[in-house]
């Protein structure tokens, strides 16, 4: 719901310094639930929590023709925006004076700003959490690694089939054969001592198959176990999501506990929040796709996969199994990366350039601007303000989609949701 507020706080504050008459700040939509009116807005909640808008008058201009002194109103919020566009045939009456206080009358680049400010607002909210947790608590994809076992394999997988479970045919793990235990701090490899667990990876990668000498602490006593190296498929250091290579190497079988994260500057903080803009970018361009995993898994008893959209339902309950689960500093790092992604997903969905999103207002305003720099270049007559009401047959069919998408979603979310713990 902040991160509602702070949207909606995106497109207050530029119309209000740009002279547009906001009439209304809400928080959800249906009834109001709560409001006060502060001179001439009214700013209050709503018992629909499901988003926010502003209403600012004259967000379409009049028909050719029309009487200009009677203007069709509308707000940043796609689904408040629905209801008022289908009532077109109500249109509001302009106070004495707020002639020029119109939106549609103001410069296209300042409807732009007023337009982005809310996907801005949440773009730098994301950035801010992110960057908080990169700088104390540090980088989440680049855990510190430490030489003490905190699992050991029953069987040797190869990294190309990408599985989890062992299969009757798997050959066993060495570590699990020579009695390596969750707990055990590795501190010699073939007599050499280790002091990090890169070492400790390297020397198994290099030594190939064949027996070694294994030096662990346990309980607080050095035992040394001899296991027998087998040569396996694993990822190269070079190996990628996107360009996945493998190699034949030494293996163990044996995972490394996690002491803490690699802390980032500022410099490495502007390097990640590229990537994780590219990553949502990505991600919001798969929905459609994932959204069949999402129906699959509502009705037809599908499993659900962790990289599918939710809906607030599912953020929510998300949230809940990171507080329940995980404590101290990993709970709060979880938590705050998780409130960072909500807000880079608002932003980006929000930057579609279709109504009633507000990439739709936004996609009029620079075609407006292109189109009065055509006129002035060509020395023709400034054009008339770009009616973006035009497209409301298109807003029509997006927010049904959106609609029906949402309601998929919570039904999902409830009957099938992911599960971050099992």
């Amino acid at each position: 719901m902040v991160s509602i507020a702070l949207h909606e706080i995106g497109h207050l504050v530029p119309a209000k310094l740009f002279g547009i008459k906001v009439t209304q700040y809400m928080v959800g939509f249906g009834r109001t639930v709560w409001s006060r009116k502060r001179g001439e807005t009214e700013y209050g909640f709503k018992a629909v929590p499901l988003g926010g808008f502003i209403r600012m008058i004259g967000m379409f201009p009049p028909e050719p023709g029309g009487d200009p002194s009677r203007l069709r109103k509308a707000s940043t919020g796609p689904f408040q925006a629905l209801v008022e566009d289908a009532r077109r045939g109500v249109k509001e009456e302009i106070q004495p004076g707020d002639e020029d206080r119109v939106f549609y009358r103001k410069a296209w680049w300042k409807k732009l700003i007023v337009m982005l400010g809310g996907p801005a607002m949440n773009v730098v909210l994301a950035l801010l959490l992110a960057g908080g947790v990169l700088m104390t608590f540090g980088n989440p994809e680049k855990p510190v690694l430490a030489p003490t076992v905190s699992q050991v394999s029953e069987c040797v997988i190869p990294a190309s089939e990408e599985r989890l479970e062992c299969q009757p045919d798997d050959q066993p793990a060495p570590a699990a054969a020579a009695g390596v235990q969750p707990g055990d701090e590795i501190v010699s490899f073939n007599g050499t001592p280790v002091e990090s667990w890169e070492q400790v990876s390297a020397e198994i990668r290099a030594a190939g198959a064949g027996q070694v000498q294994l030096g662990v602490v346990r309980d607080g006593e050095q035992v040394t176990l001899t296991p027998d190296l087998i040569m396996a498929e694993r990822h190269t250091e070079d190996s990628t999501v996107d360009d996945p290579q493998y190699s034949e190497v030494g293996f163990l079988g044996v995972s490394p506990i996690i002491d803490g994260y690699e802390k980032e500057d500022v410099v490495g903080v502007v390097g990640w929040s590229g990537e994780f803009i590219t990553r949502m970018l990505d991600a919001m361009a798969n929905i459609p796709e994932r959204m069949v995993n999402v129906w699959d898994a509502a009705f037809g008893g599908g499993e659900r996969e962790a990289d599918t959209p939710v809906s607030i339902v599912g953020a929510g309950r998300i949230g809940g199994e990171i507080v329940s689960e995980l404590a101290g500093a990993e709970r709060i790092m979880t938590f705050v990366m998780l409130l960072a992604t909500f807000n880079m997903a608002i932003a980006i969905f929000n930057l579609v350039p279709l109504l009633p999103l507000d990439g739709g207002h936004a996609a009029g305003a620079i075609w407006e601007g292109i189109k009065r720099a055509f006129a002035k270049v060509t020395r023709r007559p400034a054009p008339r303000p770009v009616d973006v009401a035009k497209a409301l047959p298109v807003a029509y069919g997006v927010a049904f989609v959106l609609i029906g998408m949402a309601v998929l979603l919570i039904y999902a979310d409830i009957v099938n949701p992911i599960r971050l713990f099992g």
